[in-house]
């Protein structure tokens, strides 16, 4: 048995020791559960779920390259006082580009970045009530983010990944695929 975990401990560290840093033509899409969205309060949110896709395009001057990618990212949240119950939902849809520090050169399995997102928020509010004061106060509209965020592959493909910023919710954290 000890021999197993073992066997399967070098396996997996062989794996990884071939893992490359993200280069120009890379292409890495995260799927994560967003914590700590803007929806709060006494009711039930659904979990913030979002995807996101980097494409390496540019290597410049330095220890690092640049990628440009999308997001669309989804949340609600529901409240009930008395008998009426009110609803607000969340999508945001963006591009986004970021810079990936490569200067990690002795750990070829991390991808640390810091990028930005320009982004469409569409809201939608509704209750089953005659209250409307709500109905103005959450509209759609244009968004600028900022985030930062890192990967660790435990394969050439499959990895984990955070981000700190603003999409859907303020951590998202997740899986990620490298092709």
């Amino acid at each position: 048995m000890k021999k197993a975990i073992f066997t399967l401990m070098a396996i997996v560290i062989a794996v990884a020791a071939h893992a490359q840093q993200f280069q120009n033509g890379t292409t890495a899409a995260n799927l994560g559960i967003g914590l700590g969205t803007a929806l709060g309060g006494l009711g039930k949110a659904r979990p913030a779920i979002s995807l996101s896709v980097d494409h390496g395009m540019w290597d410049i001057g330095g220890p690092g390259v640049i990628s440009l990618g999308g997001y669309v990212g989804n949340t609600g949240y529901r409240y009930t006082s008395g008998t009426y119950t009110y609803k607000w939902n969340y999508t945001i849809v963006g591009v986004r580009g970021a810079y990936h520090y490569n200067g990690f050169t002795n750990v070829p399995e991390l991808d640390v970045y810091g990028g930005a997102m320009l982004s469409y928020n569409i809201a939608k509010y509704s209750s089953d009530g005659d209250d409307a004061s709500y109905a103005n106060s959450y509209g759609s509209g244009v968004g600028f983010t900022g985030f930062i965020g890192g990967r660790w592959f435990f394969t050439d493909r499959i990895g984990a990944f955070a981000e700190l910023g603003y999409g859907v919710s303020v951590l998202n954290a997740g899986v990620t695929y490298k092709f």
